[in-house]
């Protein structure tokens, strides 16, 4: 078993989940997270979704400050992780198939 599934992993992902409005999540992230965590988060985020769309390391380091072993990381998890990335970046962007 994945050691990150577990009950209490399970408790704040529901939370996340039941948040409403962008106002709730700033609240819930804030309290949850340091400052750094949120925003090595939002960069990593940014980086998969500038790799989904086809940028190169050089442009993504550029546009993000991110390390090229950041964008590796991120890279290896688009290529060969569980679709999380993919999945969010498809559905913010309004192109998950039904």
């Amino acid at each position: 078993m994945n050691k990150l599934h577990c009950e209490s992993v399970d408790r704040v992902f529901k939370a996340v989940l039941r948040l409403e409005n962008m106002d709730e999540c700033y609240a819930f992230f804030e309290d949850l997270c340091t400052a750094k965590e949120i925003m090595d988060m939002a960069q990593r985020f940014e980086v998969a979704t500038l790799l989904h769309q086809g940028n190169n390391y050089a442009s993504i380091s550029a546009k993000t400050g991110a390390s090229t072993a950041t964008i590796s990381r991120v890279n290896k998890s688009l290529l060969y992780g569980d679709d999380g990335y993919k999945t969010a970046i498809e559905r913010i962007d309004g192109k998950e198939e039904a």
